[in-house]
């Protein structure tokens, strides 16, 4: 286990605000090989910026790790952090996203958020990274243009 770890096994402190630093990473016990790592989150609430009404999601994340991996206990806490977060849902999906790549520097990195309905409509926003200059980048362009259905996370 790596000793960097400050959240394993401790009693845990729940943020109230934003908190992208309470992210942690361990490294990557494969990072000679690609394979995916998906993470759902189902119970994720953020706040209206305008109405300040929560906000309900499940937030999917699917990335190919490079050296680093995000700790899943951070993440948590980090997604928990949202709850009072005043941010759009097209908004939250790319704040985790930019949070995710500055944390580990994935290969490849997919966020998708699927909200529940406001005022009868449904919002998936979706956005996807691959490393520039890589066949990522390519994929990731790919991938964001793959909705079938026109619901992100439908074609899986």
């Amino acid at each position: 286990m790596d000793s960097n770890l400050s959240l394993l096994g401790k009693q845990t402190e729940y943020k109230t605000v934003y908190s992208p630093d309470v992210l942690e990473t361990f490294a990557n016990p494969h990072a000679g090989r690609d394979y995916m790592v998906g993470l759902n989150c189902p119970e994720f609430t953020s706040l209206c910026p305008v109405t300040g009404q929560p906000d309900f999601a499940a937030i999917r994340i699917d990335y190919i790790p490079d050296l680093r991996m995000v700790e899943s206990k951070s993440l948590k806490l980090y997604l928990f952090s949202f709850r009072n977060h005043g941010a759009f849902h097209e908004d939250c999906v790319n704040i985790i996203m930019n949070d995710l790549i500055k944390l580990m520097d994935p290969r490849y990195i997919e966020v998708t958020g699927r909200f529940t309905p406001r005022g009868g409509i449904s919002i998936y926003p979706r956005c996807t990274y691959g490393r520039p200059g890589t066949r990522y980048e390519e994929e990731a362009g790919r991938r964001l243009f793959s909705v079938v259905s026109g619901i992100a996370g439908e074609e899986r």
